[in-house]
C-alpha cells in the first residue's frame, strides 16, 4: 500500500505565498507522474500542475508564471510553490501520484486527503 501525505496548507493574504508538500511513502513501487489538483467546494477537481518522472511540467493556465512544481525523487516528495496567490486559489489542494507496482502490472492511481489554502483579500 501507498500513503501520500501532503502538508503546507494554511490562510495567507493575497500576494502571499504558501509551498506544499506531498511524501509518497510505501515500497516496491515506481513513481510515474505526481501532481496537485484542487477543488472548490460544489465544483469539479481541477489540475493545477504535475511534473513526470523524466522532470516533464504541466501547468493550468490559471498558475503559469505563479506556481512551480518540483520533486525530489529520492524521497518521493513533490512540492509546489505557490507565490502571487490570489483569492480564487482558495481550495483544497489534494497531491495524487500514478505509480507502478514492481510485480504487477498497470499504472495505479493514489491521492492525498488534501489541503486547505485559503487566500483572503
Amino acid at each position: 500500500q501507498v500513503q501520500l501525505v501532503e502538508s503546507g496548507g494554511g490562510l495567507v493574504q493575497a500576494g502571499g505565498s504558501l509551498r506544499l508538500s506531498c511524501t509518497a511513502s510505501g515500497s516496491l513501487f515506481s513513481i510515474n507522474v505526481m501532481g496537485w489538483y484542487r477543488q472548490v467546494s460544489g465544483k469539479q477537481r481541477e489540475l493545477v500542475a504535475d511534473i513526470s518522472s523524466a522532470g516533464r511540467t504541466n501547468y493550468a493556465d490559471s498558475v503559469k508564471g505563479r506556481f512551480t512544481i518540483s520533486t525530489d525523487n529520492a524521497k518521493n516528495t513533490v512540492y509546489l510553490q505557490m507565490n502571487s496567490l490570489k483569492p480564487e486559489d482558495t481550495a483544497v489542494y489534494y497531491c495524487k501520484t500514478v505509480l507502478k507496482w514492481r510485480l504487477i502490472s498497470g499504472e495505479y492511481d493514489y491521492w492525498g486527503q488534501g489541503t486547505q489554502v485559503t487566500v483572503s483579500s
